[in-house]
């Protein structure tokens, strides 16, 4: 059972905060909530690969393991427009919005205050034209999904979410039974 001055202190705390003006609450809420950088990844399958299928992955530097198209999206950047310009930017692959669709899960938060934000796009590989700029990115290849390359830990880590690579069926994990 719940103290009876306990929420009534709440209560009168909560009349407090909502008569304070709008941008004094938002700095209050700002200073108080954890926060979180925030990034767009897009998983790029081959729409003509044979099997189960094939999977673009990114050479990076310091180069020790392939990652995906992605990056932080800038100051108030939709994550579905981050998504196609970290792309572009990284591959030379130009989508539309519209191309790109929601993953499942569709956001996924990691330990140390970071939140990716997933999509998933298809394109012909043979059609497809990759450009990298040999500075952030050293190279773009197709990938065989049961065969995968070296990955770093984020992207296995990332990747074992959607049941692919290494660590498939281990993410995420198992959630507890009852509420804390």
């Amino acid at each position: 059972m719940i103290c009876r001055s306990r929420i009534s202190g709440r209560a009168v705390a909560y009349q407090v905060f909502y008569r304070l003006p709008l941008p004094v609450r938002r700095r209050l809420v700002r200073l108080t909530v954890p926060k979180y950088i925030v990034g767009a990844v897009t998983l790029v399958r081959d729409t003509e690969a044979e099997g189960t299928g094939r999977l673009l992955l990114l050479r990076q530097p310091p180069g020790r393991g392939w990652t995906l198209p992605a990056g932080l999206l800038q100051k108030r950047e939709a994550p579905v427009l981050g998504a196609c310009r970290e792309l572009y930017e990284e591959t030379g692959i130009r989508l539309s919005p519209h191309d790109l669709t929601p993953a499942v899960p569709n956001a996924v938060v990691h330990d140390k205050g970071w939140v990716d934000v997933v999509f998933t796009a298809a394109v012909p590989a043979s059609t497809t034209t990759l450009r990298v700029d040999g500075a952030e990115v050293f190279e773009a290849a197709w990938h065989p999904l049961d065969a995968l390359p070296r990955l770093t830990w984020p992207t296995a880590r990332l990747l074992g979410y959607f049941d692919i690579g290494p660590l498939a069926g281990q993410f995420p994990p198992a959630l507890p039974d009852r509420q804390p």
